[in-house]
């Protein structure tokens, strides 16, 4: 329940709007187009398994790995917070 200068469902608001921009992030890392043949970064040979297996891939697991480590450690937050939750 909300209160104060929020509205009864600034909450559900700000969830689903968390999980709107989760959705859409995650659609703009989807690959497009066709398959490389050799990774774009380390120039190895990407496997025809993994090419069938994952339409527009551009890297091998190798560097895939090291790509979602990197990525991992990327911290998002709701910046769309109720001013009820920034005066807390």
């Amino acid at each position: 329940m909300a209160t104060g200068w929020a509205s009864d469902g600034a909450v559900q608001d700000q969830i689903d709007a968390t999980i709107n921009d989760a959705v859409m992030r995650a659609k703009n890392k989807l690959p497009l187009g066709p398959s490389l043949m050799f990774c774009e970064e380390c120039h190895a040979d990407i496997p025809e398994a993994r090419r069938q297996a994952m339409p527009g891939v551009r890297l091998c697991v190798a560097c895939q790995e090291q790509h979602d480590r990197e990525a991992q450690s990327f911290s998002s937050y709701n910046r769309r917070g109720s001013k009820d939750s920034q005066l807390r």
